[in-house]
C-alpha cells in the first residue's frame, strides 16, 4: 500500500474512532462537541501518532485511543481560540466557529468537555501489561505539554506578545509551545506506542520539534496577508514580521532537520517523511 493511501487510511481511522467517541449522548453539549470535532480537519496530529508507532512496528489499533485524545485536545484549544475573548473568530473551517453557532456558553463548556474526555479516553485506552508505563507517562506528558509548560503558555504568548516587537528568538519560543507541544507529543506517544528506545525518542522528539516549527510557519505564511480586524491588535506572525521567502526558508530548512532527525536514527519510515515534505507544499 502507497504511502498516500496509507495515511489516508489512517486518517478514516481516527475519524471512525472520533465519531464513536462522541456519540455517546444526544444532548446540546455533545452536539456542540462534535460540531467542533467533525466538521473537517487535517487530523495531522492523530495521523502522525499513529505513522510514529507504526514506523516502530507497533500497533496503531493501541496508538489510536492516544491519536484520538491528543485530537480532542486540539479541537478543544480551536473553540477557545475562536471565542471572543480570544481570537473572537466567525468562521472555522469553513463555517460558523462554535460560538457563533451554539452560543459563546455552550461553546466554552464544549472546550472543556473535550479537553477533560480527552483524557476520559486515554486513561481507559486498553494497553498489554508491558506498555503500562508507557501509558501513564503518555497520559502524564500529555498533560504537561497541552498545560501551562506548552499550548496553553504558548497561548498566552500569543494574546500578550506585542507583534511589533516580534524577534526570531521570542517568536520561536511561541511556537514551540502553541503549536508544536501537541505535535511532539503526538510523536513521543506513538513512539512509546511502538517501544522506542531512548535514542530513537530523542530522535522523533527533535523531529516532531522541528515539524512543529514548519507546520506554524507555514500557516503563518497563509495568514500573512490577512488583514487584522478593527479594534483587534495584529497577532505575532512570522512571515509578516521577517517576510514570506525568509519564512518558507525557514519551513524548508526545518524539514530538513526533521527528516536528517530521522536518518541520523536510521528510522526509514516514508510515512514521515511524507508527513514533513507535504509542508513544504503551498
Amino acid at each position: 500500500m502507497g504511502t498516500e493511501r496509507t495515511l489516508a487510511r489512517r486518517g478514516r481511522a481516527v475519524e471512525r474512532e472520533l465519531d464513536r467517541i462522541l456519540v455517546r449522548r444526544d444532548t446540546l453539549l455533545y452536539q456542540a462537541m462534535r460540531y467542533a470535532v467533525l466538521g473537517g480537519g487535517k487530523r495531522f496530529r492523530p495521523i502522525l501518532c499513529l505513522s510514529t508507532a507504526a514506523a516502530l512496528g507497533g500497533d496503531e489499533a493501541l496508538a489510536l485511543p492516544f491519536a484520538c485524545g491528543l485530537e480532542l485536545i486540539h479541537n478543544y484549544s480551536l473553540v477557545h481560540d475562536d471565542l471572543p475573548c480570544m481570537d473572537d473568530d466567525n468562521l472555522r473551517r469553513g463555517r460558523p466557529t462554535c460560538h457563533r453557532e451554539f452560543g459563546e456558553d455552550i461553546a466554552l463548556l464544549a472546550g472543556d468537555g473535550l479537553l477533560t474526555l480527552a483524557f476520559e479516553v486515554m486513561a481507559a485506552a486498553p494497553v498489554p501489561r508491558r506498555l503500562l508505563a508507557a501509558k501513564a507517562l503518555i497520559i502524564h506528558e500529555t498533560a504537561r505539554l497541552a498545560g501551562v509548560d506548552g499550548m496553553i503558555g504558548g497561548q498566552l504568548l500569543d494574546i500578550t506578545y506585542a507583534a511589533e516587537t516580534a524577534t526570531e528568538e521570542g517568536l520561536t519560543e511561541l511556537m514551540i509551545k502553541k503549536t508544536g507541544a501537541l505535535i511532539v507529543e503526538a510523536v513521543r506517544a506513538g513512539a512509546r506506542i511502538g517501544g522506542a528506545k531512548p535514542a530513537a525518542l530523542k530522535a522523533l522528539t527533535l523531529y516532531g520539534e522541528n515539524l512543529g516549527l514548519a507546520f506554524q510557519i507555514r500557516d503563518d505564511i497563509h495568514d500573512a496577508d490577512e488583514t487584522p480586524r478593527k479594534g483587534l491588535p495584529a497577532v505575532p506572525n512570522y512571515a509578516r514580521t521577517f517576510g514570506p521567502d525568509q519564512a518558507q526558508e525557514r519551513v524548508a530548512w526545518h524539514v530538513q532537520a526533521a527528516l536528517a532527525a530521522l536518518a541520523a536514527a536510521s528510522i526509514k519510515s516514508p510515512d514521515l517523511c511524507r508527513l514533513a515534505r507535504q509542508l513544504m507544499e503551498r
